[in-house]
């Protein structure tokens, strides 16, 4: 186990979950597509909001609980989610069940975009490679 995959380490959470990029396989530039996966009791990451980025989430199989600003509900097969890019409207997938749970992530790319994540010390900023620099509130680096 690596110092990122221990419980409590920010990172533990995507030992979680599995995604594959399907929109980069497919050559994508504008917008990602994501199939993630979330094993029993994983979840899809921390509660987070984007800046710029829309975000839309289709269930595929099994149940997830979606954690948002408001609350908790549940999603299941043939269920949808978005979150409009400024809302501050934080949200993340939980699987309470026993099963694992499929979902299609698709979100923008839109450049400048910054991540807030309100329940732990983490900040997120996406680099003009096209990849986000993880920090602690304050900055200092993770």
């Amino acid at each position: 186990m690596t110092e990122d995959t221990k419980p409590g380490h920010p990172a533990f959470v995507n030992s979680t979950r599995y995604f594959r990029r399907l929109g980069d396989h497919a050559g994508l530039k504008n917008f990602g597509v994501n199939l993630t996966r979330i094993i029993p009791q994983g979840q899809s990451s921390y509660r987070h909001a984007h800046s710029r980025q829309d975000e839309f989430i289709y269930v595929l199989e099994g149940e997830v609980v979606l954690e948002t600003n408001e609350g908790a509900q549940t999603l299941t097969a043939g269920m949808c989610a978005g979150f409009p890019a400024g809302t501050g409207d934080a949200h993340r997938f939980v699987n309470r069940s026993t099963r694992d749970a499929l979902l299609l992530v698709i979100g923008d790319r839109s450049s400048g975009d910054e991540i807030i994540y309100p329940d732990i010390d983490m900040h997120a900023v996406l680099g003009p490679d096209g990849r986000y620099k993880f920090s602690t509130k304050a900055g200092e680096p993770l």
